[in-house]
């Protein structure tokens, strides 16, 4: 019994190691024909480009041969990339295929592609696959199909890399370095770009959505801050909106190039966007209107053409302008200046924080509008720019004259700070303040390239105007140049035009004075009211008590006062050459009379009495179940072969 037990073990180890076979002393099972494995050429046609040029099959994907694998789903995938995701990450993304359809092979062996490398892919495209609804591969799972350099691995985008460092050398040393291109971008491009430029630089960038639009497209913002979705302590908000008519569409267009120039320039070392992000937190929405971008975008396509407007009037018919609803935003905004001018006459009159009437809600109020001011009532913004087309100049509060029959300069309590920020951005723009008349815009020249909006054109509904008297926020309007929809090749121009402009804006946030204003506890008071003798318009603190007051330079009493606190007052003097807002701190004592109810606070804390946001949320959801229900745009790709469906690329699968 033992020795049979011995024979069988020895028999069990004679078969787990298979000797090579001998001329004649071949045995069924008992030993192997070793086949040797050839590298071959790389044959695939969009894999052409890659630094090696032997495969071996079967790949990583086991597909046996070459056929094989140029019929394959995940192939199809690599021939479309680029349709797919207009241009954004390739080739990177087919690159990183065809290091598992074609893999790399040396004497016969396949070395496989690094997982570092599928990392970084992964990092900065994962946005462009969510921006078109599409799961990011499978085959480019860098855990599955990718090793470490431990493991002996090389990076597939070798070859990717050599062509760009050719390219650097050309960039002179200590010059700036931001590849921009000067393309106009669809919706999805838009927001590709906007989510990939937040992923290159996650530590002082994000993007959000303040709402939707009528077709349901995001009302995307990116931001840029030393701590990205937060409010720090005494740092000013700015915001920039582009795009508000949707025809209109150079200030998008220079807003997505200002926002990947805001991240690039940072990474790179750029003294001047490093100070202004580590002290200012900006907020730039490219596209109010995108519903009617892409309309007006079919339209130019198509051919038709959109005539310059010389007296600058807007044209009910351009098409694109108003929104899916044919709203024009820039007239759907409450009307607080003519309920401002029917109570000027008043004593106690209020110039800041009038409440929304109660009958703006019973019109029809866009979503668009709506989204916005809810953004604008949430953050404590102090100055905006609102980007258009059709002149060359800066308009700037009142827009709605206080005439009703005639265009009339109609200035604000802050005439000397609204025009101060008019020139701020028409002086440094290229051309916009110069004395020519032949230039477009011409009427404006002897004006310096900015103009009071109601002596301009008076309007009734409009953003600027109601972000100066709803909240504190400072907003001028950047009439960009004649043509509404200038040819592509002139958006360079435009950005070389405006770039100094766009950025001189922001830093003039930091003027006039910032502080805090506290109870003797030490916390700050929120909703404070801020005063300056001789200007009827206030401001009021922020959630922890700080505030930020534009003023040009000159002297000032400034009083501090809270509901159950007594006033406070100090004498402020803002010399004409300081670069920084003056800090002016207040501690308010406990008032021991019972205040006052003021019962114009919890009017203008009423936002949306009659329920319009859960109409838009019904509404959204409703979309967002029938988007889940139907395939994706791009689904017909894939169909159309005789290819089993890649459900692999649904995100919902």
């Amino acid at each position: 019994m033992i020795k049979v037990v011995f024979l069988l073990n020895a028999v069990t180890l004679v078969r787990c190691v298979l000797p090579r076979c001998e001329p004649g002393n071949y045995f069924q099972g008992w030993c192997k024909v070793a086949v040797e494995q050839k590298c071959t050429d790389v044959a695939l046609g969009y894999c052409d480009d890659m630094s090696y040029s032997k495969t071996l099959f079967p790949n990583l994907l086991e597909h046996k041969t070459r056929e094989e694998a140029e019929l394959s789903t995940e192939y199809l995938l690599l021939s479309v990339i680029h349709s797919l995701l207009n241009g954004e990450c390739d080739p990177d993304i087919r690159m990183l295929g065809c290091s598992v359809l074609a893999p790399r092979c040396d004497s016969g062996k396949i070395i496989k592609p690094c997982r570092s490398s599928c990392e970084l892919v992964l990092k900065s495209c994962a946005h462009a696959f969510e921006g078109i609804d599409m799961a990011w591969p499978y085959f480019l799972d860098c855990d599955r199909f990718f090793v470490s350099e431990e493991e002996g691995c090389y990076d597939p985008l070798e070859g990717l890399r050599e062509m760009q460092e050719m390219v650097m050398p050309s960039v002179s040393p200590g010059e700036p370095f931001t590849a921009i291109k000067f393309t106009y971008h669809s919706n999805t491009q838009m927001f590709n770009i906007l989510n990939k430029t937040a992923a290159q630089c996650l530590h002082i960038s994000r993007t959000y959505s303040i709402g939707r639009s009528v077709e349901g497209n995001d009302l995307l913002v990116i931001e840029f801050s030393s701590n990205p979705g937060a409010h720090e302590l005494l740092e000013p908000e700015v915001r920039y909106i582009g795009n508000m008519h949707g025809n209109e569409v150079m200030g998008r267009e220079l807003l997505i190039y200002l926002a990947q120039y805001l991240c690039s320039e940072y990474l790179h070392g750029n003294i001047r966007i490093q100070t202004l992000i580590n002290t200012t937190r900006i907020h730039i929405l490219p596209s109010m209107n995108p519903d009617g971008y892409e309309l007006a975008s079919a339209d130019m396509q198509s051919g038709s053409d959109t005539d310059y407007d010389e007296d600058a009037q807007p044209r009910a018919n351009s098409i694109g302008r108003a929104n899916a609803q044919n709203i024009d935003l820039n007239r759907n905004f409450p009307d607080l200046t003519s309920i401002f001018y029917n109570r000027r006459r008043f004593k106690r009159y209020r110039s800041d924080h009038i409440p929304i009437p109660t009958s703006y809600w019973f019109g029809k109020v866009a979503p668009e509008s709506y989204a916005v001011m809810k953004w604008m009532r949430s953050i404590p913004f102090v100055i905006s720019a609102n980007l258009h087309g059709g002149d060359l100049v800066v308009s700037y509060p009142y827009d709605l004259s206080k005439h009703p029959l005639e265009n009339m300069f109609s200035p604000t309590p802050d005439e000397q700070v609204f025009s101060n920020l008019a020139r701020t951005y028409a002086d440094a723009h290229a051309t916009m303040s110069n004395d020519d008349t032949s230039r477009c815009g011409g009427k404006f020249a002897d004006k310096g390239g900015i103009v009071s909006g109601a002596k301009w054109y008076s309007i009734a509904g409009g953003m600027s105007d109601f972000s100066y008297l709803h909240t504190n926020c400072f907003e001028i309007t950047v009439e960009l140049g004649c043509d509404k929809f200038p040819a592509e090749e002139d958006l360079y121009a435009g950005w070389q035009e405006n770039k100094e402009a766009l950025m001189s804006f922001m830093e003039a946030v930091h003027q006039g004075i910032k502080g805090i204003v506290k109870g003797e506890d030490g916390n700050g008071i929120k909703g404070a009211t801020v005063s300056v003798k001789g200007i009827r318009h206030d401001i009021r603190t922020a959630e922890d008590g700080d505030y930020w007051r534009l003023l040009t330079s000159g002297i000032y009493i400034v009083t501090a006062s809270a509901p159950g606190y007594s006033k406070a007052m100090k004498k402020v003097h803002l010399p004409a050459n300081m670069q920084r807002a003056g800090r002016v701190d207040f501690v308010l004592k406990k008032d021991e009379v019972e205040p006052e109810l003021d019962t114009s606070v919890d009017t203008y804390e009423r936002f949306d009495p009659f329920n319009q946001l859960s109409h838009y949320n019904i509404r959204d959801t409703v979309q967002r179940e029938e988007r889940i229900q139907e395939k994706p745009w791009w689904w017909s790709y894939f169909t159309r072969s005789t290819l089993q469906a890649p459900t692999w690329l649904l995100r919902r699968h």
